[in-house]
C-alpha cells in the first residue's frame, strides 16, 4: 500500500557517496549505474526500505522525563529523543508510550529521483561528508591526500569517528589541527553532541 507522504513536497538536492550507506539500502543500490539528467522512479519493499516494524522499539517512558524538558507530549507528536526520531503513541497518566521505529518501517516506499551531476571537486566532496555526518562544516584544508580540520581539542572525537569514512570514500587521511579559539558553531557542535 504505497501512499504519498506529502504531495506538495519540494524536491531536495542531496550529495551522497553511492554505495556508502548514506541512504536507505535499496535506494542506495538503485543509484548505481544511473545516467545524469534522467528521471527515475523506483519502488522498494519493506526489506529494501526501512525494514520491518519492531515491537521492542515501542517503549514506555515516564511522563516526568518529558515535563522536565518542558515538553508536553500528546499522541502523534514526533520529536528527537536520544538522537532518534520518535512518535508519541499514547499518554496515559504518568506514562508515555513512544515508538522508536522509523515512521516508514513496515511500509513499501517509492522514490522519484534525478541525478543532477557527479561531484568532482575534492573540497566539495569533503564539505558534503562533513555536512552529512556532522551537520556542520568545520574550517578545513585539503592537501597531499590529507584533510586538516581546524578546531578545539574537543573535536578529536569527531575526527576519530570520521577517519574510516574519509579513507573509504575519498581515500584521504583526516587529522585535527588544534586551534585555541573556536567559533560559536564549533561550541554548539561540541555541546550538542550525543
Amino acid at each position: 500500500d504505497l501512499k504519498k507522504i506529502d504531495e506538495k513536497a519540494v524536491p531536495q538536492k542531496t550529495i551522497v557517496a553511492v554505495g556508502q550507506e548514506m541512504l536507505v539500502r535499496g535506494f542506495d543500490a538503485a543509484l548505481e549505474g544511473k545516467e545524469i539528467g534522467k528521471k527515475y522512479e523506483i519502488k522498494l519493499g519493506v526489506k529494501e526500505g526501512f525494514g520491518e516494524r519492531k515491537r521492542e522499539l515501542v517503549k514506555t517512558i515516564p511522563l516526568k522525563a518529558f515535563t522536565q524538558q518542558k515538553i508536553n507530549p500528546y499522541p502523534g507528536l514526533v520529536l528527537t529523543l536520544d538522537s532518534m526520531l520518535v512518535k508519541i503513541i499514547t499518554v496515559a497518566g504518568a506514562r508515555v508510550i513512544v515508538d522508536f521505529n522509523n515512521p516508514l518501517a513496515g511500509k513499501e516506499i517509492a522514490y522519484s529521483f534525478t541525478i543532477v551531476r557527479k561531484v568532482e571537486d575534492i573540497k566539495e566532496k569533503c564539505t558534503s561528508l562533513f555536512l552529512f555526518f556532522l551537520r556542520h562544516e568545520p574550517v578545513f584544508t585539503v592537501n597531499d591526500k590529507k584533510v586538516i580540520v581546524e578546531g578545539p581539542k574537543e573535536f578529536q572525537f569527531f575526527i576519530d569517528t570520521l577517519k574510516k569514512k574519509f579513507k573509504d570514500i575519498l581515500d584521504l587521511e583526516i587529522e585535527l589541527r588544534i586551534t585555541e579559539k573556536s567559533d560559536k558553531k564549533d561550541s554548539e557542535i561540541i555541546n550538542n553532541s550525543p
